[in-house]
């Protein structure tokens, strides 16, 4: 109710709520409400986020609280109403929430309120925490996690050869023609010796690979094994 004893001017009513409670920073938080204005003033709805530190030592405990975040609404005239359909508040880049440590608090909260000239502000406070890790939802998750099962799996409907094949001969595949053709030709040797003022350079004529020999599971070369007889000499 606005106003005080019998000099009141209606009331003011407020709804809010969020989808959920976790976010992370540069995520934009929607918020749903509705405002009714049956007074005679007019009223200014407004969100926020606000950070509280909480220090504790030696048996003494110091806050800070702040505002980090904020959007405004339009403004509403007597007897009307406003209603928020997933207005965003978009999260500025802070530290985490700290919720576990016995010398630090860091708590986040979201705040829906209407200002109202010449009375105390409608509020609505709704605690947050702000991590580091995005939420994802589970049908998400779990479509993922079932594409990335069947890719890892995929191996699985290759089939081995049952004998391996042997490799192209190199002859086969370059001919001798067209091997000569992409031989460069070198020059002579220059003589350093006859020319003093010559620098000495190191000539080094390109070499290719002989081509491979074919495959074949038997060696076509088989090393004889001589066998080495006892010698004694005499003296």
């Amino acid at each position: 109710m606005v106003g005080c004893w019998f000099f009141t001017s209606g009331p003011v009513s407020l709804s809010a709520k969020i989808e959920r409670k976790g976010y992370c920073n540069g995520e934009a938080i929607p918020i749903y409400a509705e405002i009714e204005n049956c007074s005679s003033r007019l009223i200014v709805p407004k969100a926020a986020i606000f950070q509280t530190q909480t220090y504790l030592a030696s048996g003494k405990t110091k806050t800070f609280r702040q505002m980090v975040a904020n959007v405004r609404g339009n403004h509403i005239a007597s007897g009307s109403t406003d209603t928020w359909n997933g207005k965003t508040l978009k999260i500025p880049p802070v530290s985490p929430s700290i919720l576990d440590c016995c010398i630090i608090r860091v708590e986040y909260s979201l705040a829906v309120y209407i200002h109202i000239p010449g009375a105390k502000k409608l509020m609505i406070e709704m605690p947050v925490v702000i991590g580091t890790i995005p939420c994802i939802g589970f049908s998400s998750r779990n479509s993922s996690i079932t594409s990335q099962f069947s890719m890892d799996m995929s191996w699985l409907a290759l089939t081995m050869p049952e004998q391996p094949e042997a490799p192209p001969n190199y002859a086969d595949v370059v001919s001798e023609e067209e091997f000569s053709r992409h031989v460069p030709a070198y020059p002579p040797p220059i003589d350093c010796e006859e020319q003093l003022c010559c620098p000495v350079f190191a000539y080094i004529q390109e070499f290719r690979f002989q081509p491979p020999p074919l495959y074949s599971e038997i060696d076509p070369h088989p090393t004889d094994v001589e066998e080495v007889q006892p010698v004694s000499f005499m003296l």
